[in-house]
């Protein structure tokens, strides 16, 4: 400004900045805009209320209905992001922990759908409550409950789905109760229906727990999906007469069991009402044809038509203790069985619980849980009620404040894990299932491992959190498959405040890892898999941590190769990279050395190393360095890419080489005969290099190109590629024109195969001498 020596335009000048200012600000603010306040959600929202929330906000903000509005198209941009962030399990979990920084700048994107797709194909089935939406992450565990389910496979775009729908939701009303009846958008979830070979839309399976999907191919109509349905109903109904009837009613009574009766004038009766409803150990079903026991219908004072409930404890002769149903209504029938069935009390005989803690009301929701008896019975898991109003004492010190479920494992009052995912039946069963076989505990300060004898997984949580939620199931499979080498346990913070402020933890989920002083934040994928791979990393890492220091001792100074990530824990592609460097680290053993370098801690060092975005990924060999630049971040790409920096050890043979040092040479050769435009050929390279790295100074390795050389490959008999050949060499005998081949495609089962290939030669050639030399001479 001094520059201009004009005020006026010292004035003018001002006037811009604070302009300028003003709009960058109001980006910056539109930018860093909570995505849940955008969409009009809650933190703890499901996916299907999120789906919900930007359906409503696309048909109001949408370009097409806001023509005059030129910011229409950025406003509906920014909704747009929000919902694609959110409704991705992965995404969320990262913006939930590092808000927008954590995500890909190159997930941003810009584009959407025209105002006709919301109206019309966007969440066709969330708004109808007898039709429960599944997607890749409950799927499993509705379809595995025990209950029956029939579900709608469907795209978005696909006219036949939509011509389907109306009659879809008055089959799902007319079978509420009976069947569960789903729905799985493919276009949101394509993976998984691939999974399970949906190929055409809509596609219609029965689902029963542990036997094959049974799909329906016939007219669809409400009839005929009706009549399709109740084929697979297991509940079985029986005949009442006077040579049965009092022996069943006595029986089931002995059992704990109670007994469901209609009385009707003919065999057809309205039974098909009852069946569905009550699965096996729930309640016994029956029907008694008035026609033909006449006399028997009158002893029990009653006419066509009606319905008896007999619950335990109750007794034929004890009129009062029976409970007639004047209804034919199979949902008033369903409703009032399930209010008169008792309350399983708490035994503690049973060492397997799934505890049902109320906290005195009786809800339609805990009448619901009456069926997990039923279906747990072949786990051998009891299903009781416990009253926290009666009994405070107890759930006070397991820090139970509102109503849930627990399963408690057989080691001790103090030993359970408390539900914390859907609350609905197929979730829980699924979750009583894992829980059982896992070993995971609800951790309190009276157990929280602060002494840390023993290793121990802590996972940070709140059950607002659906990212949390996700999490949980992974938990148990990775601490099954570590029984007895860690523990693993999870603290809810929204009610240990104090323990989670002492271990500084800012966002959910965060897992932690303590090992005796050690203390390990885990940083990739939330999956079973991914903590696996974590904590035999930190056994035995394969991944070294460098510091200014080290790296300067190490990297630059040895002369050895290293593959180095520059990384910041909060970025996204950070994140999603470690595993596959750790996995890449092991595989490399040996050969190249693998560290990383945390620039959020040593941020000055990386900005003197001209690090300017995470992750940088770069190779050095002393003080020279190569940067990657490659598309693909997994492991088997980053290997081959850091392979191709060695020396090369295989040679690349000519047909006179081929003849001259293979077939006629006195060396042991491994052949790859490959095609340069071959795919699986280039995936191989950089393998076949490891294993001539493996078998260097024993058996001599060749490459021979079969584009260049057809005749060549031709004469030893290759017909695709890569292709694998042994070339054994012994002092009395020649090579196999064809050579030996070997199928593995991994260079440490091949060498495997080759070493004990030659160990077999030696002891053959040294018998053969021993023969030679005991033949007596003439």
């Amino acid at each position: 400004f001094i520059v201009l020596g004009v005020q006026r335009s010292h004035h003018i000048q001002v006037i811009l900045v604070m302009g300028v200012l003003f709009i960058l600000l109001a980006s910056v603010l539109a930018e860093n805009q909570d995505y849940y306040s955008l969409l009009g959600v809650g933190r703890e929202a499901t996916t299907r209320e999120i789906r919900q929330a930007f359906k409503k906000l696309a048909l109001t903000m949408h370009p097409d209905k806001n023509p005059g509005d030129t910011s229409a198209h950025d406003k509906f941009l920014q909704v747009n992001r929000a919902y694609e962030v959110l409704k991705d399990e992965e995404l969320r979990k990262k913006y939930d922990k590092y808000g927008e920084k954590g995500l890909d700048e190159q997930q941003q994107g810009g584009r959407y759908e025209s105002w006709n797709y919301y109206r019309y194909d966007f969440g066709i089935y969330d708004d109808d409550l007898e039709i429960i939406t599944l997607d890749s992450g409950d799927f499993e565990a509705a379809v595995n409950s025990g209950e029956i389910w029939f579900i709608n496979f469907y795209f978005p775009r696909c006219s036949h789905c939509h011509q389907l729908a109306p009659t879809w939701r008055e089959f799902a009303k007319e079978m509420d109760g009976v069947i569960r009846i789903g729905a799985v958008n493919c276009g949101d979830n394509n993976h998984m229906c691939r999974r399970k070979g949906i190929n055409s839309y809509p596609s219609l399976f029965i689902y029963r727990a542990g036997q094959k999907p049974e799909k329906f191919n016939g007219e669809r109509s409400k009839d005929n999906l009706v009549r399709f349905s109740m084929q697979f109903i297991t509940t079985s109904v029986t005949q009442l007469w006077q040579g049965n009837v009092f022996n069943e009613i006595e029986s089931a009574f002995s059992t704990g069991l109670g007994w469901l009766i209609t009385f009707c004038s003919d065999t057809g009766g309205n039974r098909r009402a009852h069946t569905g409803f009550f699965h096996e150990g729930l309640i016994k079903v029956g029907w008694m044809d008035c026609t033909s026991q006449e006399q028997l219908c009158e002893s029990f004072q009653v006419t066509t038509g009606a319905t008896a409930l007999f619950p335990p404890g109750s007794s034929l002769d004890q009129k009062g203790s029976v409970l007639w149903l004047n209804t034919l209504d199979s949902k008033e029938i369903y409703n009032q069985v399930i209010n008169h069935l008792p309350d399983l009390q708490l035994e503690l005989a049973h060492h397997r619980w799934l505890v049902s803690f109320t906290f005195g009301d009786r809800t339609s929701t805990s009448n619901e849980y009456k069926k997990l008896q039923a279906l747990l019975r072949n786990d051998h898991i009891q299903v009781p009620v416990f009253n926290c109003i009666a009994d405070s004492e107890l759930c006070q010190s397991l820090f139970i404040h509102k109503p849930c479920v627990a399963v408690f494992k057989g080691l001790g009052i103090h030993d359970f894990e408390i539900h914390h995912g859907k609350d609905v039946l197929y979730n829980i069963v699924a979750f009583a299932r894992d829980s059982v076989r896992a070993h995971v505990t609800t951790l309190r300060p009276d157990n929280f491992p602060s002494d840390r004898k023993e290793p121990w997984l802590v996972d940070f949580f709140a059950p607002w959190c659906p990212p949390c939620r996700a999490l949980l199931p992974e938990l148990r499979k990775a601490s099954i498959q570590l029984a007895g080498q860690i523990k693993f346990g999870t603290l809810d913070c929204t009610i240990h405040h104090n323990l989670c402020s002492m271990y500084n933890i800012q966002a959910y989920p965060t897992t932690v890892i303590f090992n005796g002083s050690s203390v390990h934040e885990y940083e990739g994928q939330h999956s079973a898999d991914g903590i696996l791979d974590f904590i035999q990393d930190l056994v035995h890492p394969s991944v070294a941590v460098l510091d200014p220091l080290s790296f300067t001792e190490r990297v630059k100074d040895e002369g050895q190769i290293w593959a180095v990530d520059f990384y910041a824990p909060w970025c996204g592609p950070c994140q999603a990279l470690m595993p596959e460097w750790r996995r890449m680290a092991r595989l490399l053993s040996g050969q190249i050395l693998v560290g990383s370098v945390d620039c959020q801690q040593f941020q000055s060092f990386c900005q003197s190393q001209n690090v300017r975005a995470y992750p940088e990924i770069r190779l050095y060999l002393g003080n020279t360095w190569q940067g990657y630049n490659g598309w693909h971040r997994d492991a088997h790409s980053l290997r081959a890419w850091a392979l191709s920096s060695l020396p090369k050890v295989s040679v690349d043979l000519t047909p006179e080489s081929y003849r001259s040092q293979v077939l006629s040479g006195q060396d042991h050769w491994i052949l790859d005969f490959y095609a340069p435009w071959c795919g699986p050929c280039q995936h191989f390279a950089p393998e076949f290099e490891v294993l001539a790295r493996i078998l260097k100074g024993e058996v001599r390795a060749g490459k021979v190109d079969c584009q260049a050389h057809h005749q060549t490959c031709q004469s030893a008999g290759i017909s695709a590629y890569p292709t694998v050949r042994f070339y054994p060499y012994l002092e009395t005998g020649r090579h196999e024109h064809s050579g030996e081949p070997l199928n593995s495609r991994d260079a440490n089962v091949i060498a495997d195969t080759i070493r004990q290939r030659l160990q077999q030669l030696s002891r053959r050639f040294h018998n053969k001498q021993k023969v030679t030399r005991s033949s007596p001479q003439v």
